[in-house]
């Protein structure tokens, strides 16, 4: 399996990333297991989560991905073989977005019990408040990286301003560094990235991991109308999507999927793979079949034709 190595770590990961939202939440423990073993079998070995996922779900409370996957890696006796990457900062029914040290290293202690590890390799601002002083948040980092509890760090949630005010003094000072950066960009939803962070990303060398890289399921195809959209848990979010710019870049994608003899999903992926800067499309499945439509997208090599009518599609 081809790997990329993230920003300036040594961490190297196979091109799709597994977001582990849907541990706790659309899969029970016994179903995240087969997805995860199915998962790395398959050769890929980067999992993303947060500390938060899925609080919103009746009964949890936050947390119950991680724990998942912790027990997942502690049976299989492989984090050795894992890269994890979760995320500190975001609300649940207990707090609202809080960056500050004192919740930073309150929350790493927590998540590394639920995870059943020592050291997490990558660790992400998943919300900035926007208050605390970003030397705050870094010298948080500072403090667990040097105690072992994390590897290296990066930013998701995050303003453009921001970003660099955390990058510039992360250079000036010698404090950690943002190393990825994990923004919503996809087909449809392309503006706010390429205009506000590409050029961030492309100054510092951060490597990206979209979320949202199939905008809800939206991109896979399996929506094309209002009556589709009771189709499954997540069908409340791609409505939005169902005018004319989604419409036509779905046209777009079915005929270039049908050109390669390929799946709409796996050709959206393809799409972000072939971007700047993308390194692994974070993305869910709740089924092996939705696991081999992503497992195909590294593998698919799309030409300038194909890029070209993707572009047009949906600036």
């Amino acid at each position: 399996m081809k790997k990329i190595r993230l920003g300036k770590t040594g961490l190297e990961v196979a091109r799709i990333n597994f977001g582990g939202n849907v541990f706790g939440w659309t899969l029970d423990e016994k179903q995240s297991f087969e997805i995860l073993d199915t998962f790395t079998e398959a050769g890929f070995n980067f999992i993303d989560t947060a500390d938060t996922y899925s609080w919103w779900v009746d009964g949890n409370i936050g947390g119950e991905s991680e724990a998942i996957i912790g027990k997942w890696m502690k049976s299989r006796g492989n984090r050795d073989r894992i890269i994890i990457a979760t995320k500190v900062g975001s609300q649940n029914r207990e707090h609202g977005v809080d960056s500050s040290k004192k919740h930073i290293l309150k929350s790493i202690d927590e998540s590394l019990k639920r995870l059943q590890t020592d050291t997490i390799d990558l660790y992400y601002t998943h919300f900035d408040d926007g208050v605390t002083p970003v030397e705050e948040t870094l010298s948080a980092y500072d403090e667990i990286i040097k105690a072992g509890k994390v590897r290296y760090i990066g930013a998701s949630n995050v303003s453009p301003a921001r970003l660099v005010e955390s990058l510039e003094l992360a250079k000036k000072t010698g404090l950690p560094a943002y190393q990825t950066l994990q923004p919503h960009y996809n087909l449809v939803e392309r503006t706010h990235y390429e205009a506000e962070y590409a050029p961030i990303v492309a100054k510092y060398g951060l490597s990206v991991l979209t979320y949202w890289s199939l905008a809800s399921g939206f991109l896979s195809g399996k929506y094309r109308s209002q009556a589709d959209l009771a189709k499954s848990v997540r069908g409340e979010a791609v409505g939005k999507y169902l005018n004319e710019k989604g419409l036509n870049v779905l046209k777009a994608l079915d005929e270039v999927s049908g050109k390669h003899g390929s799946q709409p999903a796996t050709v959206a992926l393809a799409w972000l793979l072939a971007q700047p800067h993308v390194a692994a499309p974070i993305v869910s499945a709740t089924s092996k079949s939705q696991l081999k439509t992503l497992f195909a997208a590294p593998g698919l090599v799309l030409d300038k034709e194909d890029l070209a009518l993707l572009d047009k599609a949906s600036k």
